[in-house]
């Protein structure tokens, strides 16, 4: 399984600086599976990753320093998202990972695509935030409705995601017959941009990078998904409720559109030690990480605390409950 590493850290400068052997050896990596480089959980997973990490010869926390796991190095990991970080998890191959909601119940499961093939070591870190569906038309050539993607070239997201899953099933639901593209987010945007694709879908924190940039060029314009089509999403994939991405944000689209969402959340393996992960659930909301999520991504608000338990379904790891029972979310 091929992985890109991801440019996430100012702390991965820092361990190239360490020159002690006897530090060097106290050092701890630690791969945090994300998404392709033109979504959110990429930079979100970055984000994260600075946070936790505390490599050797850092200045401590209360002296300006790291607020990490001492001698930690997370490596936020570029991957095909959901789907495969579930898998790679299960077989050791991520240390952690973000993934779906609907992902993470599916695969713990053995449910939809892992039917026969259950990952039954998925254990929960932390809720993060709603991931936002959106079906992407050119500039100018609005849906009237879904029914309008029959026969179309439809993106319907990279293989192995969680939004593949999910559209697979809602085009199933209103019998919608398209030329599906697997394609990950930076390859839709630019096939919509050369009229290879007459439309695409793809679930995330907004802003999208790669939307920014496609309206910067092409433009595009989101579809609005109707009260009646949210209520029967909402019934084929209960992990999806009602949402709504507010006009502004993107520059171009200037009305809001009503969609549907699911939670994004931060998993792990059973495998790992409950010491460590109730060490990197701590550093994971300290406050300095506060500071690092607020100001690092525009989803990274919406990552709090007092939601870190909602929407989790699967057990929650040893070490992130026993964080949680002292915060007082768990009783």
């Amino acid at each position: 399984m091929k992985f890109r590493t991801a440019l996430a850290m100012t702390a991965v400068a820092g361990v190239l600086a360490v020159s002690s052997v006897a530090q060097a050896q106290d050092m701890k990596f630690w791969r945090i599976g994300t998404g392709g480089a033109g979504g959110t959980y990429y930079p979100i997973g970055g984000l994260i990753a600075n946070a936790i990490s505390n490599p050797p010869g850092s200045r401590p926390c209360d002296k300006g320093g790291s607020c990490g796991v001492p001698g930690l190095v997370a490596i936020a990991v570029s991957t095909n998202a959901s789907v495969a970080n579930a898998n790679a998890i299960q077989a050791g191959q991520l240390d952690a990972g973000l993934a779906g909601a609907q992902t993470v119940v599916q695969a713990y499961k053995g449910e939809g695509k892992f039917v026969g093939n259950k990952k039954d070591k998925i254990r929960a870190i932390a809720n993060l935030y709603p991931e936002d569906m959106h079906l992407v038309s050119p500039k100018g050539q609005t849906l009237s409705g879904l029914k309008d993607l029959n026969g179309k070239n439809v993106g319907v997201a990279a293989a192995g995601s969680g939004t593949q899953v999910s559209v697979k099933m809602i085009l199933e639901n209103y019998s919608i017959k398209a030329d599906e593209q697997e394609l990950g987010l930076g390859q839709s945007a630019q096939r919509l941009a050369d009229g290879q694709l007459d439309a695409f879908f793809y679930a995330g924190g907004t802003p999208f990078a790669a939307l920014i940039q496609l309206g910067s060029t092409k433009g595009f314009e989101l579809y609005k998904f109707t009260e009646t089509e949210q209520t029967e999403i909402n019934k084929i994939i209960p992990y999806y409720v009602p949402s709504l991405i507010p006009a502004g944000t993107y520059e171009t689209i200037t009305y809001d559109v009503p969609t549907v969402a699911v939670n994004g959340q931060l998993v792990t393996s059973a495998d790992q030690p409950a010491d460590l992960i109730y060490d990197i659930t701590k550093a994971l909301w300290n406050k300095n990480t506060r500071k690092l999520l607020d100001k690092g991504h525009s989803k990274g608000k919406a990552i709090q605390l007092e939601t870190a338990l909602k929407g989790v379904l699967v057990p929650v790891h040893p070490g992130a409950e026993k964080f949680y029972k002292e915060a007082g979310l768990i009783k």
